[in-house]
């Protein structure tokens, strides 16, 4: 299965968020692949802790395979080449958590044509053969990344794979309302497929809606004076009316996950070590990132 991660802003978490939810699924024991499609900012090596990767490889990434310089991108073996002695070594049970890093320098492509489609038609078909997952993490917003993959995915070019996207967004009235508009405005993705072939309605009940840096009024207020907790509620309260009118709420949703000073200052793969021995993590947010992975394919009804 594919999964495209995308969000209209940065600074949604969306990175770090998809490679914690990929994490967590890799220990359920399913074998997962993260592809760092974000060509201008290929940065999910420091997530995963891999000093060569930091800022992309320079051993030939995902931006020189699609380019067709190289014969195929490099993927790197978590468990072995993270440099946290937390996920070095697979635990038992786990599966393969894989990252495919983009080129360090790469940048953004000005205009794709066929020969990368095929490219990237090749490469989602050899990872249907060897993952059970495999998440695409995409450039921010109306995207050369977005257009790409729903060509190559369109029914003409693999029409027996299922694929599913992930919108992320912070909770926040901005944010509602650019996640709203990536989906379903002018040249968003359900636009945008339906002109590469895609079934506008089957896309649409492909898409689900991630919520990040969420404050639980009724959990997170230590600290706040009441009046602090009673405006808190009610905003709370009006993003959720708001969200569910943008098609964007709880029946959309596939998670969320709260605000953490982990996530918020380090941006890095949440272990128990950081939960439990170190308690510098929440355990919330880590059952927030189990939910999401499990979500991904046993609560993932159509509306």
């Amino acid at each position: 299965m594919l999964v495209f991660a995308t969000s209209d802003k940065g600074g949604t978490g969306r990175s770090v968020t998809s490679s914690n939810m990929l994490y967590r699924r890799a220990l359920q024991g399913s074998n997962v692949a993260y592809l760092d499609f974000d060509f201008g900012s290929p940065t999910a090596g420091a997530i995963f802790n891999i000093e060569d990767s930091m800022r992309g490889t320079r051993k030939g990434g995902l931006h020189r395979y699609l380019r067709s310089e190289i014969a195929l991108p490099t993927k790197l073996d978590v468990w072995r080449e993270s440099a946290r002695g937390s996920l070095r070594g697979k635990p038992d049970g786990a599966g393969k958590l894989t990252l495919f890093p983009g080129d360090e320098g790469g940048g953004e492509f000005i205009k794709w044509h066929k020969d990368i489609v095929g490219r990237c038609v090749e490469l989602f078909s050899r990872l249907e053969e060897e993952f059970a997952i495999s998440l695409v993490d995409l450039s921010a917003g109306r995207s050369f990344a977005t257009d790409l993959v729903l060509e190559a995915t369109s029914p003409k070019n693999l029409p027996n794979i299922t694929s599913r996207w992930l919108v992320f967004h912070r909770w926040t009235r901005q944010h509602v309302y650019a996640a709203n508009g990536l989906v379903y405005g002018d040249r968003g993705i359900i636009d945008s497929g339906a002109k590469r072939g895609h079934d506008r309605e089957q896309l649409r009940r492909n898409i689900r809606f991630v919520r990040t840096a969420v404050v639980d009024p009724r959990a997170q207020t230590q600290g706040l004076q009441p009046p602090q907790i009673a405006w808190l509620t009610d905003v709370n309260e009006d993003l959720r009316e708001l969200a569910g009118q943008l098609r964007i709420g709880r029946m959309n949703m596939l998670g969320s996950v709260p605000l953490d000073p982990v996530l918020q200052w380090r941006e890095q793969l949440i272990s128990d070590t950081d939960t439990i021995t170190r308690q510098i993590a929440n355990p919330a947010t880590v059952d927030a990132f189990v939910t999401l992975a499990k979500n991904l394919t046993e609560k993932w009804t159509e509306l």
